[in-house]
């Protein structure tokens, strides 16, 4: 009976684990729990001897390593930047709509107006997958907006970005980026970035020379 009970109580966790896995809007933390979730019920499945749960879920965790490995292996993913207007329909749109998750990290953010603003749509395997926004000083940019899509924050659209991506600001004659942290996740995000504080020491403030 022991055993038995502790059967069933693998059976739900799975099933509780795969539930779990469908509430993520993160793309990688989907396929991680969807991964556990199946190795959880293949267990469950052999110990109860069920070919069947067992075949099903050596396939699901099969698929989910070929995508987790898709995810994390360089040059797997199409990322790209484009430039885009800043009073383009779509780009106001986009923004609009996803003012309640800005504001989670950006609570600040004001959509900046003039000559000087400089406007990116970030792209996973073409499509959008985020923006970056801000005004422009000579060699500089400071920034107002970075934000990606929940989905694709797993995606190291940053890191390319301010990686090998990099190039789409020196197109545009930027050699620095300036930007001001005011919450404690955007402001671990800079410091995972490689934004270093100013040289005025003034919190909250951020320079990345490219």
């Amino acid at each position: 009976m022991i055993a038995l009970a502790g059967t069933e109580v693998l059976g739900y966790a799975a099933s509780a684990i795969v539930v779990t896995s469908l509430t993520m809007s993160s793309v990688v933390r989907l396929r991680l729990l969807s991964f556990c979730g199946s190795i959880t019920f293949f267990t469950y499945g052999f110990l109860i001897e069920s070919t069947p749960i067992m075949v099903t879920n050596i396939a699901i965790a099969a698929i989910n390593i070929w995508f987790l490995t898709k995810e994390f292996r360089s040059g797997a993913i199409d990322l790209g930047v484009s430039d885009i207007p800043a009073d383009s329909p779509f780009l106001l749109d986009f923004i609009r709509f996803h003012t309640s998750d800005i504001g989670t990290f950006q609570p600040d953010f004001a959509m900046p107006v003039g000559d000087d603003v400089l406007a990116l749509v970030l792209t996973r395997d073409g499509l959008p997958a985020g923006v970056l926004i801000g005004h422009q000083n000579g060699d500089t940019l400071t920034v107002d907006l970075d934000y990606v899509l929940a989905a694709y924050r797993d995606s190291r659209l940053g890191d390319w970005l301010y990686g090998r991506g990099s190039n789409v600001f020196r197109q545009h004659g930027i050699t620095q980026l300036r930007a001001e942290a005011t919450t404690d996740i955007h402001d671990r995000y800079l410091h995972r970035m490689g934004f270093k504080p100013t040289s005025a020491g003034d919190p909250g403030d951020f320079v990345l020379v490219l």
